[in-house]
């Protein structure tokens, strides 16, 4: 099975960017199931499930969506299974900017907004750095320099992918990654690991503590000064 991991930011265009490409993967008799992953709530599932296309809906609640989606890989590649699809599109919420939910046999698409600011590529982490493939929205918003500059400041910060400029209202660029998605030549083990760690969630703050002061905290902790050390048992 081959496994493709859309994450970004919130708002970037994943969901609009993915319905086209979508459509375009059913007109080439491609029929792929769709996981999506978000917090608290989302119906972006319906519009999936208006294409034809299986679909489910993972909330992670007060969890790390990176966190919640890696405990539930197998469940996830599970249900593609019991479809009997060949390809399987999970798209993931983006929140911390430190997000990290690619597996070494996945192919990893990054959409990335580029009415964000030229810096935002280097504020990123993983989810960008570690892609195989950035898709640039609204990049009709801005100036052709700019979208020269952020377009620069992506290869600074991933010299090794795939650019793709998209829009999520007209459909641009979703043939080209439907194409990089059909021709992928990665396959999806049963033993996945990460590209890169994600987010530590090691913290009384994850255990549900309100109240601020170092004193009042334990587990892995970093400070101002960047030194990390891990307080407690």
């Amino acid at each position: 099975m081959k496994f493709i991991i859309v994450a970004g930011t919130p708002g970037a265009g994943k969901t609009a960017v993915l319905l086209h490409t979508i459509k375009i993967l059913l007109q080439q008799n491609i029929k792929p199931s769709v996981v999506k992953i978000d917090c608290l709530y989302s119906d972006d599932p319906k519009r999936f499930a208006k294409l034809g296309v299986p679909v489910q809906l993972g909330l992670s609640m007060d969890m790390c969506p990176d966190h919640f989606s890696i405990y539930n890989t197998d469940a996830i590649l599970e249900f593609a299974k019991e479809q009997k699809s060949e390809f399987l599109i999970m798209e993931t919420a983006g929140l911390c900017h430190r997000c990290a939910p690619y597996t070494d046999n996945s192919l990893g698409v990054c959409v990335i907004d580029a009415t964000s600011g030229p810096n935002n590529p280097m504020k990123v982490g993983p989810f960008l750095s570690c892609a195989d493939i950035v898709v640039i929205t609204k990049g009709d918003m801005i100036s052709q320099a700019e979208r020269e500059i952020f377009r620069e400041c992506i290869l600074e910060t991933n010299p090794n992918c795939s650019i793709i400029e998209a829009n999520g209202l007209s459909g641009q660029g979703a043939s080209e990654l439907a194409l990089q998605i059909k021709s992928t030549e990665k396959v999806v083990s049963e033993n996945e690991s990460l590209r890169h760690n994600a987010p530590f969630a090691v913290c009384t703050l994850c255990a549900g503590e309100k109240r601020v002061g170092a004193e009042h905290h334990r587990g892995l902790l970093r400070k101002m000064n960047g030194m990390q050390e891990y307080v407690g048992e």
